[in-house]
This record gives C-alpha cells, structure tokens and sequence, in this order.
C-alpha cells in the first residue's frame, strides 16, 4: 500500500491559528456592531432631536394664532379676555363661523357646530379649567343687538401628562365653548421653573406716558368678575384683565427620555393681542332701511328634490339714502320654534335683483323666513317676514 504526504501549501489550518482567527474576528464583528448601535442611538436621538423642535413650533404657532384672535368682533358688553394664570387663559374671539360670507370671523368652516360659533349663554355655560367659576353671569347680544353674540369662548390650559413616564411633562389642551377638551401638544415642560403664560398690560401712571409693563406672577389669577364689559361696576380691581394687551408664552418640549437620552428645546414668545382693548361700535350712521318685502316660494328642483327660493329687491339704503348697506341676513324659523335664533345666511349686497334657493329642506316642513339688510355698523334693518311656507 502506497502512502502520500501533503506538502506544507495542502495542510489545513491547526488548531491554534483557527482560534486566532476567530478572535480576531470577533473583534472585527464585535467593533462593527458597536460602530452600527452607536450611529443607530445618533440617529434615533437626532430624529427625537427634530421631533422635539417640530413640537415646539407647531405648540407655538398653535397659541400664537390663537391669541392672536382675543377680542375679535367682540361686542362692547362682553369682556373680550375672562381668566388669566400661569397655567391657563380663557378668552372670547370670533373664531369661527359656519355661515357663508360672514366677512366677520376669522375663520369659515361649514362643518363646525353652532354651538362651538357663538357665544355661551346662562343656559350654556362652563367652569374655566383649574377654577370653580362658572362663565358667564350674562348672555350677550351681537352688535347691533340681534341675535346671540358671535364670539365664542375658547380656553388653553396645561395639565400634568399622566400617560407618560415622566412625572415633570404637561400636556396642553384647548376648550371651545361646552366642547371637549381637545389636546394640542404634549411633551412640554416649564421652561427654568418659569411660568407658561405671563402677562404684559397698558399702565398710564400720574403724570407719565401710557407704557407696557409686566403683571407681577403674583397678583394673578385675574378674572373679570364684572358680567358686563365697560359697566359702571367694570372698574378698580375688576378691570385691570381689561388692561392686557400681550401673552408671553415660555415653555420646553422634551423627547420623553431623561439623563444622557434627552433632548431639550425651550421657547419664549411674545405674542400681542391687537383687538383688546379695541371697541367695536362702527357706525355707518342709522339702521339702514330694507323698504322691501321678501317673497318665499316652495317648489321642487328639475331631479323632484324640494327647494324653496327666497327673492327680494335691493335696500333703498344700498344704492341712496345712506348708500351703506354691505350684506343682507336671512334667518329661517321651523313652524313649532319660538324664536328666530341666529341666521343662517348672509348674501353680500351689490345685485339689483337677489334670489336665494334653500335645499336643505324636506317635504311637509313648515318653516317662515325673514330678511334683514346688514350696514357696516353692523347695525340691522327691521325684518321682513314672509308667509308660512310648507314644503311641497
């Protein structure tokens, strides 16, 4: 039997130098992965980074826009801020409407509800977050003294955030009238021990200019105590919230994490509120003259749905008299309702003729409309009444 050697090129690796190998290559993989969950861990902390600092903005510009609306279209007997502290404002603004060409709020949104587009009254009210008070004392009457006024109450707090792991975060909520709370932001810390909101209000001392100075934390809470705005009782200590005219916002938002991990972003923010303080009584001169009649008639559309088309003329002070009439207001009235309630409609002026088509009827309702021409005061002409309308 013949026997063959390997020559030393043909012989496997021995023992040794095979655990050599492997320990150098587990260092190579070992170095590697440390190298991959390093780079990992920087970008996860970089996109909580940006998530941090897109939470800042957007909580932000969220109050920013917000307050920015204090006292918009406010009527002069409704206080146009009613609490303020260092963790919540409640405020009255027309914010939103859901009528069309309403040229008066800030915002249109046909899907919001009417309760959320007008004001509280003393059958609606609410108690401000973190008080006992029940708002408001009074109801109140739009401009021109028709109708419930159209500024809603809309409130910002902040609450400690139970649903996380932190026991230091807040998270920030906004209330519109009896709605719920809805949440904004969430992640937020108070910046250095500082409060959330502080306030800035217009002083005139003796014998010195009008200035803006800071409200000193520990004079507030401040809440207009007074039902009505500019009454007789609106003075002394119950009117100084009617001096404030800017909200500084300072919060932190945070990753969530603690220790090495977290990631900090703070923000201080002055925002001025340019309708406090501003009176709202515009004056085209006298209620404008309608001098016309409103016609209403039932019918069905050319696919069989039933419509009733509203027609009437133009103002005698749209185009003489006083030459100031800007829109016209219809309001419509179920057979079985008391009161008229608020519109829901406004046509601008400019025709010489105006028809008005209302489909959103069924057959067999009964409903009567009325019309009203509306100047820039905006004050209301007297109504006028059509017949009892059914639905064919």
């Amino acid at each position: 039997m013949r026997c063959s050697t390997l020559n030393r090129s043909q012989r496997g690796m021995t023992l040794p130098e095979l655990m050599i190998a492997l320990i150098v290559f587990g260092l190579i993989i070992s170095s590697a992965l440390s190298a991959l969950l390093s780079q990992s861990r920087g970008f996860r902390l970089g996109s909580e980074r940006m998530d941090a600092l897109q939470n800042l903005r957007f909580t932000a510009n969220a109050l920013e826009l917000d307050l920015r609306t204090v006292g918009s279209n406010v009527p002069d007997n409704q206080p146009f801020l009613i609490f303020i502290d260092e963790d919540v404002i409640a405020f009255n603004a027309d914010y939103a409407t859901n009528v069309a060409n309403d040229v008066w709020a800030v915002y249109y949104d046909p899907d919001v509800p009417l309760g959320s587009v007008t004001a509280l009254t003393t059958a609606t009210t609410i108690t401000i977050p973190h008080t006992g008070i029940v708002y408001p004392a009074a109801s109140y009457q739009a401009i021109g003294g028709v109708g419930n006024s159209p500024a809603e109450t809309i409130v910002f707090f902040f609450d400690p955030d139970s649903s996380t792991a932190r026991n230091d975060d807040f998270a920030l909520f906004k209330q519109i009238n009896q709605d719920s709370p809805e949440l904004v932001a969430r992640n937020l810390l108070q910046t250095g021990g500082r409060p959330f909101f502080s306030y800035f209000r217009e002083r005139t001392p003796p014998s010195a200019p009008t200035r803006i100075e800071p409200v000193a934390t520990g004079l507030l809470p401040w809440y207009h105590s007074v039902p009505q705005h500019g009454s007789a009782a609106d003075t002394g200590t119950a009117s100084r919230i009617d001096s404030v005219r800017a909200v500084q916002v300072s919060f932190t938002t945070t990753n969530g994490r603690t220790g090495a991990d977290e990631r900090l972003r703070s923000l201080e923010r002055l925002v001025w509120l340019p309708n406090a303080g501003l009176e709202v009584k515009r004056s085209c001169g006298d209620e404008p003259i309608l001098g016309g009649n409103l016609t209403a008639v039932g019918g069905t559309l050319p696919g069989g749905e039933p419509v009733v088309t509203l027609t009437w003329g133009q103002a005698v002070d749209e185009t003489a008299g006083e030459n100031d009439v800007a829109r016209y207001v219809i309001w419509r009235r179920p057979v079985a309702q008391p009161d008229w309630g608020d519109p829901f409609l406004s046509i601008p002026a400019g025709q010489v003729t105006y028809t008005y088509e209302d489909q959103n009827v069924a057959s067999g309702d009964q409903y009567y409309y009325a019309l009203a021409a509306q100047d820039c005061t905006p004050s209301l002409s007297p109504m006028a009444l059509s017949v009892l309308i059914t639905v064919p």
